[in-house]
């Protein structure tokens, strides 16, 4: 991915790494017991982590579907 993939640390970040860290984000919060202030800065890292996984995943449609239209540009499927 060529554009920026987050602030700070998260730059370089890749899918899985931001979706395991979201997920650990939600599962904190699920739990309760953290007090508002973490639970603010937690809802923040979480919403971060979303933007990198929907950038990745917003390339991965872009990329799929240049594909398919370089595909249907050349006439068919490939190896006719």
């Amino acid at each position: 991915m060529t554009e920026s993939a987050g602030n700070d640390g998260d730059n370089g970040l890749g899918y899985e790494q931001a979706r395991d860290a979201l997920l650990d984000v939600v599962r904190r919060l699920e739990a309760g017991g953290v007090p508002l202030e973490e639970s603010l800065a937690l809802w923040e890292r979480g919403e971060e982590l979303a933007k990198v996984c929907q950038r990745w995943l917003d390339g991965a449609r872009a990329r799929l579907d240049a594909a398919l239209a370089a595909e249907e540009g050349s006439g068919g499927a490939p190896g006719e």
